[in-house]
C-alpha cells in the first residue's frame, strides 16, 4: 500500500500541475443536452448575470428617491460618466442622444459579464468565448451601417469611405480594397478579438497561478517547495485584482470604439 501511494506520488510529481487550456472555455452541456436549447456553463453565466443584472437596475430605478442614497448615487454616476465621458465625448450631445441607450447597455453588460471572471462560483467571464463579443461587435456594425445610410445614403456614404478626397487617383487602387475591408471587417472583427482575447488571457492566467499553488502547497511533498506555492498564490491574487480592472477597461474601450465607428458614419464630426 505505501509503496502504491508513494508511486503514484512520484508519477503526480513528475506529470507537473494540471494546466489550464483554451479547452476549459469549451464545456460540454450541463442542461438539455442533445437539443438546440443546450446550455453549458458559460451559457448558464450569462442567463444568471443577465437576470442578476435586470433585477438590481429594475430595484434601483423602482426605489429611486430624489436625494439618492450612496447606492443610488454610485449607479446615477455610472450612467452620467458613460453618457458624458463616453457618449458625448466622443459623438457630441446631437448625435449622442440616439446612443445614449445602446452604449449604457452595452457598457454595463460587457463589464458585469466581464467580471464574473473575478466571482467565486462562477469563475469565468461570460465573454470569454467568442460568440458574445462577437454579437456585441454586430450590434456595432449594423448601427453604423444604419447611421451612414440614414444620413449620408448608402453609395455616397461608400463613396467617402473607399475614395478619401485629397488622394492622387492612383492611389485608390491601394486604398479602396483596405478601406472596404476595413468597413466590412476589421471594424467588427478587431472590437470582437480585443475583447474576447483579453477576457481568456486574464482567466488563464489566474487559473494557471492557482494549478501552480494547489501543486506547490498541497500536491508536491517537498516542504522546500512550499514557498514557491505562496508565491503563486500571492500573483493568482494580483492577477485578479488585475483582471477586475481590465473588466472595466475592456467595457470601456468597446464602448468608446463602437462610438469611434458609429460617429464616423455622419458626414462630419460636430
Amino acid at each position: 500500500m505505501i509503496g502504491y501511494q508513494g508511486a503514484r506520488m512520484l508519477i503526480a510529481a513528475k506529470a507537473g500541475p494540471d494546466l489550464p487550456s483554451i479547452k476549459d472555455f469549451l464545456s460540454d452541456p450541463i442542461l438539455f443536452q442533445g437539443t438546440p436549447f443546450a446550455i453549458n456553463r458559460i451559457i448558464l453565466i450569462r442567463i444568471v448575470a443577465t437576470v442578476v443584472m435586470l433585477l438590481v437596475m429594475g430595484i434601483t430605478a423602482s426605489r429611486a428617491k430624489l436625494i439618492p442614497g450612496r447606492w443610488q448615487g454610485a449607479v446615477e454616476w455610472l450612467l452620467e460618466f458613460i453618457r458624458n465621458n463616453v457618449v458625448y465625448q466622443v459623438m457630441g450631445e446631437g448625435r449622442g442622444k440616439r446612443y445614449v441607450p445602446m452604449m449604457t447597455t452595452m457598457f454595463i453588460t460587457i463589464f458585469v459579464f466581464n467580471v464574473c471572471g473575478s466571482i467565486p462560483g462562477a469563475n469565468m467571464a461570460a465573454t470569454a468565448s467568442i460568440t458574445m463579443p462577437l454579437l456585441f461587435a454586430l450590434w456595432v456594425f449594423a448601427q453604423y451601417w444604419i447611421a451612414a445610410c440614414r444620413e449620408q445614403g448608402f453609395f455616397k456614404y461608400l463613396k467617402n469611405e473607399l475614395f478619401p478626397t485629397g488622394i492622387p487617383k492612383p492611389v485608390y487602387v491601394l486604398i479602396t480594397p483596405i478601406q472596404l475591408i476595413e468597413v466590412l471587417l476589421i471594424r467588427p472583427f478587431s472590437l470582437t478579438i480585443r475583447l474576447f482575447a483579453n477576457m481568456v488571457a486574464g482567466h488563464l492566467l489566474v487559473a494557471t497561478c492557482l494549478a501552480f499553488t494547489q501543486y506547490y502547497l498541497i500536491d508536491v511533498q517537498n516542504k522546500l517547495l512550499m514557498g514557491a506555492g505562496v508565491l503563486w498564490f500571492v500573483g493568482g491574487l494580483l492577477f485578479t485584482a488585475l483582471e477586475i480592472f481590465v473588466a472595466a477597461l475592456q467595457a470601456y474601450i468597446f464602448t468608446v470604439l463602437g462610438s469611434v465607428y458609429i460617429s464616423q458614419s455622419y458626414p462630419e464630426v460636430e
